[in-house]
């Protein structure tokens, strides 16, 4: 099961095409406010979660997935190539960071 957390519905769809070969199981929301809710609804193996999102952003919703659940992965799938992003995101719990523009870089996470 993967968690996929965006506010923009058409990338939550190029996320899905791009690993559904790998997974087959998807949860989805569209804002890092119900992004806990959904992880304890769905129990998913990995959180795919965006970071500019309008109610909460993704660091904030990685920072409360985590303390619920320390064992969650997450990983950032943002469009900001940024170093200090990464290192927040690190800083947050999130194991993986992505970027937007090579979105089948993910595949790696569910091919092994």
């Amino acid at each position: 099961m993967i968690l996929i957390v965006d506010d923009n519905r058409q990338t939550r769809q190029m996320i899905r095409s791009i690993i559904a070969d790998l997974d087959k199981d998807f949860c989805e929301c569209e804002d890092g406010s119900e992004a806990l809710d959904a992880y304890r609804r769905c129990q998913p193996n990995w959180v795919l979660m965006d970071l500019a999102m309008s109610k909460t952003n993704g660091l904030d919703a990685t920072r409360q997935i985590i303390a619920a659940f320390p064992e969650a992965h997450v990983a950032i799938v943002t469009s900001y190539d940024d170093d200090n992003l990464r290192l927040a995101a690190k800083e947050a719990g999130a194991s993986e960071y992505f970027v937007k523009e090579n979105l089948f870089e993910l595949r790696r996470l569910f091919a092994g």
